[in-house]
């Protein structure tokens, strides 16, 4: 079982104690390299995960190498499994555990990746009802350099906007739509089937953290127009919001090592991956599993 706590340096302080989590350079996250989560983890050190999760929305978790069951337990502690709508070029759907890569199905990494939104700043599954709490992400494979992946801080946008725009914001709804989001990415359009199972639905533009209370932006690529407010109207807004969001002091760029195991709210951040490597070269493969989360409010 691995201890939430590593002992101290010295014997006349044996009572002190390491946190766990280390915060990361910049505006959000925390990293550690004291988990071993091939092993069970005991209930402290669960409590102190989720306490970690809830602080800092993104964590890091170094020099790990799971197994699809493994990680499946892991994340299964935040709350149920999601399952996947996205169908890869040979008409199957994602596992629940299942890897996102640069490569085709002869395994050759390829310079245009079959699945292009993941480089749009989005928050998973916002077009669902019940959009996904976390998504969690393990490197298998990474190029020499690059392929990182960014993530925006909704929470702390939110609080820098004007009182003004916070006040006119406040109250209204975005829909969110699958559809949308393929004609904005330039990706494949949804089949009918996946536009029955996922109409386009209204979620508040200004989300509140069911854990923290605070108030964030919650954006992204789905986000079609606002609700009751015309439509070119709502788009220029919605696309100043995300220049807004998106800008440098409210984002931090993951900068994958081997081992890494990565996750976050996606309540309140945006992430995207970058093509900042050459993907027509090098092969990137991370495992990815998503945690099914609630009805925004």
């Amino acid at each position: 079982m691995t201890s939430l706590h590593a002992p101290a340096a010295s014997s006349a302080a044996s009572a002190a104690t390491i946190p766990l989590f280390t915060p990361l350079d910049g505006i959000i996250g925390a990293e550690t390299d004291r988990l071993d989560l091939s092993r069970p983890l005991d209930d402290a050190t669960v409590d102190a995960v989720r306490a970690a999760f809830r602080d800092h929305h993104l964590l890091v978790i170094r020099n790990q190498s799971l197994n699809k069951e493994r990680m499946y337990r892991f994340a299964e502690l935040f709350g149920p499994i999601e399952g996947h709508m996205i169908r890869l070029a040979d008409g199957s759907k994602w596992d629940a555990v299942h890897t996102i890569t640069n490569l085709d199905a002869a395994g050759n990494p390829v310079a245009k990746p079959f699945i292009s939104s993941n480089y749009f700043w989005h928050t998973d599954k916002s077009f669902l009802r019940e959009p996904s709490l976390l998504t969690m992400l393990q490197a298998v494979e990474l190029p020499p350099n690059g392929g990182d992946t960014q993530f925006a801080d909704m929470t702390a946008a939110y609080d820098a906007l004007p009182e003004a725009t916070r006040r006119r914001i406040d109250g209204l709804k975005s829909v969110q739509s699958l559809e949308f989001m393929r004609r904005y990415t330039g990706s494949a359009p949804p089949t009918e089937d996946d536009i029955a199972a996922a109409p386009p639905i209204a979620h508040p533009l200004v989300r509140t953290h069911p854990e923290t209370g605070r108030k964030s932006l919650y954006i992204g690529m789905y986000s079609s127009h606002i609700e009751g407010m015309p439509e070119e109207e709502g788009r220029t807004l919605l696309e100043e919001l995300l220049e807004h969001a998106t800008q440098d002091r409210f984002v931090h760029t993951h900068r994958w090592r081997h081992g890494d195991l990565v996750f976050w709210d996606n309540r309140c951040l945006l992430h995207r991956a970058t093509a900042n490597y050459e993907m027509g070269k090098h092969r990137r493969v991370l495992m990815r599993v998503v945690v099914k989360g609630s009805v925004p409010e």
